[in-house]
């Protein structure tokens, strides 16, 4: 079942059930999903898909630190619901202990021993922890090892 299809069953169970936060944030999904599709000029593979749904988090994430610093708590509140939206169905995170296992593994493989291997060690990083971690909080930990 594709993340389209998945989207599709989840807008009609909250249509039944009048969850309107829900809804919202499911049609959204589904149009960017549509849209990626529509730009691609193909049907989009799992990870593309899984892109689509990152990007949307990573959004609201931003959103998020946004409306926290400019105290617009109603608008806080309404990210902070959509991004649980959008947790639901992607995958589970791994933890920070398991990141950095990773990448001291890759940076025992690839030899890098000063930040200016720092490329070579995030592009295989990014390789292996794609949509498990975030790009951000992978690239902090790897300059911490190599620094």
């Amino acid at each position: 079942m594709s993340m389209l299809d998945k989207l599709m069953s989840e807008m009609k169970e909250a249509m039944k059930t009048k969850d309107q936060v829900r809804l919202g944030t499911v049609r959204m999904l589904i149009s960017q999903l549509k849209n990626a599709r529509i730009d691609s000029g193909e049907e989009l593979t799992p990870e593309q898909e899984l892109s689509v749904l990152t990007t949307a988090a990573k959004r609201r994430k931003e959103a998020i630190t946004v409306y926290e610093t400019s105290g617009r708590e109603d608008l806080l509140e309404q990210e902070q619901k959509e991004l649980a939206i959008i947790n639901e169905f992607l995958p589970e995170q791994i933890s920070d202990k398991d990141i950095e296992q990773e990448v001291a593994a890759i940076i025992e493989e690839t030899g890098a021993t000063s930040l200016r291997d720092l490329g070579k060690v995030m592009s295989e990083a990014m390789k292996r922890l794609k949509g498990k971690a975030d790009g951000k909080k992978v690239q902090t930990i790897v300059r911490s090892k190599l620094a």
